[in-house]
This record gives structure tokens, sequence and C-alpha cells, in this order.
């Protein structure tokens, strides 16, 4: 028998469909439901008290709504604020996003590395934990971006970034002490990954992006091991408000299988 039950993809904006773009090529045959908390957008200048008592309200909703057989919170600010309340609060599985600092510091040589991500993400004491677990040897630069995510939320409604604003964000990186030593930088924000070309055009030759994609997608496959899937595999995008500007997402949705847009 056919099971029909979607993966749930949640982010505050479209920054997860790089995570969703990821599980696809492991998951082909899922079914999936991407939510965006656009009304709630952007997570990273909000305060923690804020985003505990919203993430795991609005997740209560989409898991009532769509029945998945598992919730993916493709955000690093929503996870490394509101996991453990989310898990507390669902009866499914639940997958984090957690910035990659354990695959950045075996990689890089100079034992410099970048973490780019949201204000909220960068200064999180879970961001710290990484680093003393698995980067320890490592000088570990930051910074806070909210004009990249603003970047990549308009490059998927078509409006190309400007590469002299991209550089404008990366040299904050780059200009801090021992940044012209970074080899490898953390994109510790999934709508990041969509500014990939970008970002690296705006680093120096030999700078490594990494990202928790893929890590992201393995625990995913494994958690639904042996799963049923759907007969036909369906998608829908879910909003959390009827902003004007959905339409114009609506191409970059329907390549990932997303061909129905629904407001919570």
């Amino acid at each position: 028998m056919a099971d029909e039950r979607p993966i749930l993809v949640f982010d505050s904006g479209v920054g997860g469909l790089s995570v969703l773009a990821e599980i696809r090529k492991i998951l082909p045959r899922a079914s999936f439901a991407y939510a965006a908390d656009n009304a709630g957008y952007p997570y990273g200048t909000k305060s923690e008290a804020e985003l505990t008592a919203r993430i795991p309200a609005i997740l209560g909703r989409l898991v009532e709504r769509v029945k998945p057989r598992i919730v993916v919170i493709a955000c690093n600010t929503a996870s490394t604020i509101a996991l453990a309340h989310v898990r507390s609060a669902l009866d499914v599985p639940v997958v984090g996003t957690v910035p990659a600092v354990k695959p950045a510091a075996l990689l890089s040589k100079s034992r410099v590395i970048g973490v780019l991500g949201t204000d909220a993400t960068v200064r999180q004491p879970y961001v710290d934990q990484l680093v003393e677990d698995h980067g320890a040897d490592c000088t570990v630069l930051r910074l806070g971006s909210a004009a990249l995510v603003d970047m990549a939320e308009a490059k998927l409604r078509g409006t190309a970034p400007d590469p002299a604003a991209v550089k404008a964000e990366m040299d904050k990186l780059f200009s801090q002490p021992q940044g012209d030593q970074v080899d490898a930088v953390i994109l510790s924000c999934t709508h990041f990954p969509l500014l990939a070309d970008e970002i690296a055009a705006a680093s120096a030759d030999g700078v490594m992006l990494v990202d928790s994609g893929q890590g992201i997608a393995r625990r995913t496959a494994y958690l639904t091991q042996d799963q049923l899937w759907p007969e036909t595999p369906s998608g829908r995008a879910i909003f959390t408000r009827a902003d004007p500007d959905l339409d114009r997402l609506r191409p970059a949705l329907a390549r990932l299988g997303l061909d129905v847009i629904e407001i919570l």
C-alpha cells in the first residue's frame, strides 16, 4: 500500500528550498509540503522569546493540516533556538538544522573559518558549543547578515542580487582580524546556498563554502528508511500570509515539484 504522507519542510521564508532540493535528490519518490512563515519573516532579527513561542505553535497547526511523516526545520535560527520546544510539542520525528562547523573544521587548512548566518544564529551559545566540540583549534569569525537573507528571497522572486552589495556584506567578514586567512565559510542560514555563486564570487580564490543541506537530507532518509512512498509524488507550498508577490515564486517552487500554493 502507498503511504501518501509528505515530508514537511519548514522555514521562515524560501531559504529552506535549498534543503528540500537536497532531500529530493535522495528521496525522489517523496511528496513534500513546504511551509514558509512569511508572516513572521525574518526570524534572524526576532528575540528568542518570540521565536520560542511562535515556531512550535505554527508547526503544530501545520502538522495537524498536512499530517507529515517527518518534519524538517530547514532554518538554522529556528533550530538553534526552538528545536527542543518543537520536539516536545509534536508527535512526529523532527530534524533540525545546525551550522556545519564540524565539516568546515575538517576541511580548513588555515584553521580560520567563517560562520555566516543571521544575527540570531551567530550569537547562539549552541554555536559556541559546536566550535568547542569540533573546531576548538580554529579561529572562528562570525557575521550576521539580514541583507543577504533578503537578497536570497528576492533572487527566487526573479530579482538578481547586486554583486557589489553581496561583496559589501562579505567584506564585513573578510575585513575582520585574520579575515584574510579564512579558507572555509559556513553558510549557517539555509537562504545562503541560494546565493552560493554570488558569495563565491565575492570571496577570495580557494575559499570553500560549506552548508548542512546534504547532511540534513541523509538524516531525513535514514529516519524514513523502509517506509512506503506515494504512487504519484505531490508537492505544495504553504505560506502564513497571502503576500501580493507570492506569484513571483511560482517558477522556483514548480522547479521543485511544488505546484500548489496555499495559505495557512
